[in-house]
């Protein structure tokens, strides 16, 4: 992995996490980073195990839309928990 796709997937995790906290609330840019790249892992497992495909336009759209559902079930899952 390079530094250019680290720095893309940070930004794709910020910005996951942001619209995540939008929905269901919370703040900081280090939760946004978390939830954000959290929500990634999730995202994806989820839209593979449920063969859920999008097609929003562009494949980065596509990616941050699934990373922000994912970023939601982790932070309304970390709410049941704690």
């Amino acid at each position: 992995m390079d530094t250019r796709t680290l720095i893309v997937w940070i930004i794709m995790g910020i910005i996951a996490g942001f619209l995540a906290s939008i929905l269901v609330g919370g703040s900081g840019l280090i939760r946004y980073l978390i939830t954000g790249v959290l929500g990634a892992f999730v995202g994806g497992f989820l839209a593979q195990t449920f063969n859920i495909r999008l097609n929003l336009g562009h494949p980065m759209v596509d990616q941050i839309a699934i990373a922000t559902a994912g970023a939601i079930v982790v932070v309304i899952i970390a709410r049941i928990i704690s």
